[in-house]
């Protein structure tokens, strides 16, 4: 006789139906549960597709190994699929109508007693990172993971079918400036030098673009070590684009086409044209430049409402060119003092002074925090001007237009997600455009690129830059744009500067000399000067989409094996020290505060 282990599985678990009704089947997977009913045993088995019930008797000669199976046990059965009898369906599971009566069982692998149990929401997180091999086991993070692959997918059919070619970059490179530390990895060929992981395919992709290929895309690997958060990691994925030839519109049409038919196949939703605003618009309304915009609430600019009104702040704001602006938090006229001081000491965290408060109960008796300072009638037009009505509260800071946008933004967001005032229903999609092309560096004294250094000015900027008219430099708007969803960017690009004077004078700008160009961009300068077609592009977050496709809150959710907030792999108990030799044999010497580390390690070890 055959073990059952020798047969070729037939089908996956969770894809039997009633319509299997009468087959016999082979099926391999985990033992999910298992119920002991005196004379049948009840198992119910799980693969990657979901569970199916095994029944199985004790008593047949061939299922004396049905007393020793126990949850997560790899066991092969063969046996024949019916219908359950009509009060036993379990309406809740997909195989819920069916059962598969065991008529041989071989148990292929036994396993210990796990840490926890599959699909328990209440582990810590630290403890199913550790054991990431089980907690993959879960349906959640089998859903999400292949949710990631069909998105996967439908990327590169996508801009296959728009005629990109796909085209591997380098993951060993050259460290280049691009906004956060590298990752550096020594070479043991060429002592004392270094290789970076990169950050971004970005030289190497418009490099792709001057030798012709005109329609690139890539899903990368991308490196950066930088404080991380829940929608970061160390190492991440994106989706790299490049076309020549091009302009914003171009971009951002086929960039609209892809995000169409990933939620139409992955959600079955028709998201329809995108809508844009500008980069300042969406600080003046939104306070940042990648607005949730699936709640109405929106910054209100209190500077005409507020002035002449005796409130000491109020008036030095204006008089110093900063701001006095508010939101209008609908329904939270009944908050009470202690909910108040919680949103006042929040806004403080961020920066703000402080934060002045106005309600109306619903009679439209006003209490404020400055109610003794300013006269009744100027407190109601304030109140009234911002668009507040009985009932509602209005919050104002005074301050920076910087700091008063992040506080405001921030308590928003807060207050969106406390108020339940965000639809999550729906993914809100927005086009955000004409981004400032520089940022000043008030700690070095320098303009900074806000996007990269080779992202093109709009063209009514081009002579100013090339002339270096500094003065206009604050002013002006670079061919850049971010796709945001839900409040998070999910990508964003640039149309790049391709003539070699342009990108002289833009590096000029950024107080780059001619000797420090040359040691960081030397190749890609010399590149552009054999023949550069216009060319721009955009990079997606392809974990950050799989995040908002599958409804969670981290990005761990849909990596397989992510890292900690502190970069670190519990499971694998990475980074680790390396062996001595190998760090000779690299030129490496280690300097006395991680010496002692790894010596207080080591003790702890042999202890």
């Amino acid at each position: 006789m055959k073990f059952v282990s020798e047969i070729k599985r037939t089908n996956y678990c969770g894809e039997l139906s009633a319509q299997n009704n009468g087959q016999k089947v082979v099926l391999m997977g985990w033992v999910n549960g298992r119920r002991d009913h005196g004379g049948l045993v009840f198992i119910d088995l799980r693969d990657r597709t979901g569970l199916v019930q095994i029944v199985l008797n004790p008593q047949d000669a061939q299922m004396k190994m049905a007393k020793d199976i126990r949850g997560e046990y790899v066991i092969a059965i063969s046996g024949k699929v019916q219908g359950r009898p009509d009060g036993m369906i379990n309406k809740k599971l997909p195989t819920g109508e069916i059962e598969v009566v065991c008529e041989s069982c071989e148990i292929l692998s036994v396993a210990k007693t796990i840490p926890f149990q599959i699909d328990d929401q209440n582990v810590s997180e630290n403890l199913r990172l550790k054991y990431r091999y089980l907690d993959l086991r879960s349906e959640n993070l089998q859903k999400n993971l292949i949710i990631r692959h069909r998105v996967a997918q439908i990327v590169r059919n996508y801009y296959s079918d728009n005629k990109f070619l796909e085209v591997e970059t380098p993951i060993l490179y050259k460290s280049t400036p691009e906004g956060a530390r590298d990752y550096l990895v020594p070479s043991r060929v060429s002592p004392g030098r270094f290789y970076a992981l990169p950050q971004s395919p970005q030289t190497l992709k418009q490099l792709l673009m001057i030798s012709g290929y005109d329609r690139y895309f890539q899903i990368a690997k991308c490196f950066r070590d930088e404080d991380l958060r829940a929608e970061r990691q160390p190492e991440f994925t994106q989706i790299d684009v490049e076309m020549s030839f091009v302009d914003v519109e171009d971009i951002v049409q086929v960039s609209e086409g892809l995000f169409k038919k990933i939620w139409k196949e992955i959600k079955n939703v028709d998201i329809g044209d995108i809508p844009r605003i500008t980069f300042q618009e969406a600080m003046d309304r939104f306070g940042n430049d990648k607005p949730d915009t699936r709640f109405a609430m929106e910054l209100v600019n209190l500077a005409s409402a507020v002035k002449g009104c005796g409130f000491k702040v109020f008036e030095d704001a204006i008089s110093r060119g900063d701001v006095v602006k508010g939101i209008v938090v609908s329904g939270a006229g009944t908050y009470s003092r202690s909910q108040i001081d919680k949103l006042t000491k929040m806004a403080q965290t961020l920066g703000a002074k402080g934060l002045v408060w106005v309600k109306a109960d619903a009679s439209g008796v006003l209490t404020s925090s400055i109610s003794k300072v300013i006269a009744e009638d100027k407190l109601k037009n304030i109140f009234s001007n911002s668009g507040a009505k009985n009932g509602d509260m209005l919050l104002i800071v005074a301050d920076t237009f910087d700091t008063t946008s992040k506080a405001l933004s921030q308590l928003r967001l807060h207050l969106g997600e406390e108020l339940n005032l965000i639809d999550k229903t729906k993914d809100k999609f927005l086009w955000v455009i004409d981004f400032p092309l520089f940022e000043y560096d008030t700690e070095n004294k320098r303009w900074a690129a806000r996007h990269h250094p080779f992202t093109s000015p709009q063209n009514d900027s081009i002579e100013d830059l090339v002339e270096y008219n500094e003065k206009k430099f604050g002013n002006m708007l670079a061919k850049a744009y971010d796709l945001v969803c839900n409040g998070h960017e999910l990508g964003g690009g640039s149309i790049r500067i391709f003539r070699n004077e342009v990108q002289s004078a833009m590096f000029k700008a950024l107080g780059l000399g001619e000797e420090e160009v040359k040691i960081k961009f030397g190749f890609f300068i010399e590149a552009l000067q054999y023949g550069t077609p216009p060319h721009g592009g955009i990079a997606f977050g392809l974990d950050r989409i799989c995040m908002i496709l599958c409804k969670t809150e981290s990005i761990r959710d849909v990596i397989a094996f992510p890292k900690t907030a502190k970069a670190s792999d519990l499971m694998a108990e990475a980074p680790n020290v390396v062996d001595r030799a190998q760090l000779l044999e690299l030129g490496i010497r280690l300097g006395p505060q991680a010496e002692k580390l790894i010596e207080g390690e080591e003790t702890a070890t042999m202890d």
